[in-house]
């Protein structure tokens, strides 16, 4: 049955490449090499996909892939996971855009791997089990913290699956000419496939294939653009400035105020730490070793990607900006500026084309889209397990329900959630990627990170508290997006934006913090001082690992 499916998938797929050999939309020339990387790339994860469904028996199996997933391999899982569609899209089209100011992504995306690496990524293994709602309620009240922490990732997820579904929608509107909604749909397809069939297993060699890919492709597009400029950064930045002037090489063209910037470094810090796909990833590994293994692997990989993204970035403006080959010659005949087919999230892909032809761009492209594929995937396996575990197992059951009708659940949420993705991800078409999952960030360091920390380290965090907390942060970063320009003014059509910055953190989080902290210190009620004598029991498992599922004692 399975296998039916999966070749039904790729016959479809192959119909809708035909479907726009036929009905070419002047977007671009079509790419053959592109569309034959393109399904080989499909057909080969749909056939990871089928591997991994026959092996996937269990709950464990689905959420975790059996806890079976080596340290160098879950920290090239979590790269390829965490490298997505706005980090190598997103990011150097923003660089392309404005320059310098790019470059605060490229590191507020890497400064909050310390966090997880030295407080977060061992006790999180040793006191969870699936989900990272697992740690939050270890000591507290289950159903309340439970559905705190599952809200929260849902929110996060939604977030951070618009994102990547408006990438792969642009992506494949400019290699096949098909409509930016029919892309879209396409994608969202993809998605429930990978994560209804495969689960977990799938999703980590999906993105382990494509870390290794990316990786491949940037070093190679930034060695190519270095070598035109003899490997000279004065050289590159000289050029760049000729082009587009000197203010691109100067600060406050995408963060204008300190507020602002303050608000941004606070989302991309925190919120790293706070993402369930992330999260979830730790529990992959068999125990606490390989979980710190994990982040040091992947934070290398991530660092070292991340400084590509920044010369691709002014490679696409010594290369692209003005070249009449990538140009949207309709738009710039009315308004005389150069804006580029498929916009600025697409400026990575008309380097790879500038670089190495039209073979180098049909890599790149299938790169890019399985970086899209591979990050919803574990983006729809942490909301869906955040549905299925913590909210339907966890709180409705209380517990009492056997691991098949959770697994099920758990694939009908993926469905909902890949329903959702599509009819967002076409709400959102013009937002920049990256700034949208700037977004998912501050709700995760409002709503996610607050509680996960202070419920490992704080002996006197209470249920009160953290569910106050936790509801206050959550609500006040979602309502303070809802009225920021991004959604008020771009996506409803207002003219005026109620909230006048563009990120919420810096408020969000202190008030989910100082909330958190309030509520819990004057929580005097018999199960608050049940809660702090619990502590010490949590820490020193947390620790040490007596206890935890996969470890040995100390």
């Amino acid at each position: 049955m399975n296998r039916a499916i999966l070749f039904l998938i790729l016959g479809s797929i192959a119909v809708f490449a035909a479907g726009a050999l036929e009905g070419e939309v002047q977007k671009q020339a079509l790419n053959m090499s592109a569309i034959v990387m393109f399904l080989i790339f499909v057909g080969a994860t749909l056939g990871i996909t089928y591997w991994a469904a026959k092996r996937t028996k269990s709950a464990k199996d689905f959420y975790t892939a059996g806890g079976g997933i080596t340290g160098f391999q879950n920290g090239m899982a979590i790269a390829g996971d965490y490298m997505s569609a706005a980090s190598f899209l997103g990011i150097s089209g923003l660089v392309y855009m404005k320059g310098y100011d790019g470059l605060i992504y490229s590191i507020g995306f890497l400064v909050g791997w310390p966090i997880i690496l030295f407080m977060i990524a061992e006790p999180l293994r040793n006191l969870g089990k699936y989900t990272f709602a697992d740690v939050a309620s270890y000591r507290l009240s289950q159903t309340p913290i439970r559905t705190l922490a599952a809200s929260g990732s849902i929110a996060t997820v939604v977030l951070y699956l618009i994102a990547q579904m408006v990438g792969a929608g642009k992506l494949i509107e400019l290699l096949f000419g098909l409509e930016y909604e029919v892309a879209v749909i396409l994608v969202g397809v993809l998605m429930i496939l990978y994560v209804t069939f495969g689960g977990m297993l799938a999703t980590t060699w999906v993105q382990i294939i494509k870390a290794f890919l990316l990786l491949s492709g940037a070093s190679f597009m930034a060695i190519a653009v270095m070598a035109h400029y003899d490997f000279s950064f004065g050289a590159l930045f000289t050029h760049a400035t000729e082009l587009k002037g000197t203010a691109i090489m100067s600060p406050g063209g995408l963060v204008s105020d300190p507020i602002s910037a303050i608000s941004l470094a606070i989302a991309l810090m925190f919120g790293t730490a706070g993402l369930p796909h992330i999260l979830m990833r730790f529990f992959t590994v068999s125990d606490a070793k390989e979980a710190r293994k994990s982040v040091f692997y992947a934070t290398g990989f991530i660092g070292y990607f991340y400084i590509l993204t920044f010369i691709i970035g002014f490679g696409a403006i010594v290369m692209v900006f003005k070249n009449p080959a990538y140009l949207d010659a309709a738009k710039h005949a009315v308004d005389g500026t150069f804006p580029i087919l498929g916009g600025s999230n697409m400026a990575a892909i008309h380097l790879s084309h500038a670089v190495g032809g039209d073979f180098f761009l049909g890599f790149i492209s299938a790169v890019a889209f399985a970086t899209i594929l591979a990050v919803v995937s574990g983006l729809t396996l942490a909301g869906a397990s955040a549905i299925s575990h913590d909210l339907y197992a966890s709180v409705f059951k209380k517990g009492q329900v056997d691991s098949m009708k959770e697994m099920k659940v758990s694939k009908i949420a993926t469905v909902v959630l890949g329903i959702v993705a599509i009819i967002f991800g076409i709400a959102f078409e013009q937002q920049n990627i990256a700034f949208m999952v700037g977004l998912a960030f501050a709700i995760a360091a409002s709503a996610n990170f607050p509680i996960l920390v202070l419920s490992m380290y704080w002996s006197k965090l209470t249920t009160r508290g953290a569910v106050i907390g936790g509801a206050l942060g959550l609500a006040s970063a979602v309502i303070m997006v809802v009225l920021s320009k991004v959604v008020w003014v771009s996506v409803l059509g207002n003219k005026v934006a109620i909230f006048p910055y563009e990120y919420p953190a810096l408020f969000s989080v202190t008030i989910a913090f100082v909330a958190t902290w309030f509520f819990s210190i004057t929580d005097k009620s018999e199960g608050a001082k049940a809660e702090h004598e619990a502590y010490e029991a949590q820490y020193i498992r947390s620790q040490t690992g007596i206890g935890a599922e996969g470890a040995s004692a100390h």
